[in-house]
């Protein structure tokens, strides 16, 4: 799939989070929310990223914007990330990655020669409408926060 981009509808999901919830996109409907991708939970860049995004959380509030991660990790491993770290956002399961396949954020990827399929780090922030805002594909963990706190609505 091409990568989405602003302007495009955001693909609906519903997803079982850290605590055995459905987590829904329609759940996050009039309010901005920031879907991320993350590739496994509790590894160094994906705990720099979460933690950069719990410690963001309260700014985020105060602009009506809620946070979301997704990633491949069964909900027992996310409730484990979550709990380890004190992350005060859902934490969702796409344990059979279609979720991230919609949003063009599954693909082959490469490390010490080896190539591999997996999450490409992307972040999304979505309207109240279901319609994406701005996308980044390819987001370093420390770059997530300050790239959604310049895309906000004034």
């Amino acid at each position: 799939m091409a990568k989405l981009q602003a302007g495009d509808k955001a693909p609906d999901f519903s997803l079982l989070d850290q605590d055995g919830h459905h987590v829904s996109l329609v759940d996050f409907r009039g309010s901005l929310v920031l879907v991320y991708f993350y590739p496994k939970a509790d590894t160094p860049g994906c705990t720099t990223q979460a933690c950069c995004l719990r410690d963001a959380v309260p700014d985020f509030s105060k602009s009506q914007v809620s946070v979301c991660g997704i990633s491949p990790d069964s909900p027992a491993t996310q409730k484990k990330f979550s709990t380890k770290f004190d992350l005060n956002f859902p934490l969702l399961a796409d344990e059979d990655h279609q979720v991230a396949e919609a949003y063009g954020v599954w693909g082959e990827k490469s490390m010490y020669g080896k190539k591999y399929f997996g999450i490409i780090r992307s972040s999304f922030l979505i309207d109240g409408d279901g319609n994406i805002l701005d996308a980044w594909y390819k987001v370093s963990p420390k770059d997530t926060v300050p790239r959604a706190q310049g895309a906000i609505p004034a």
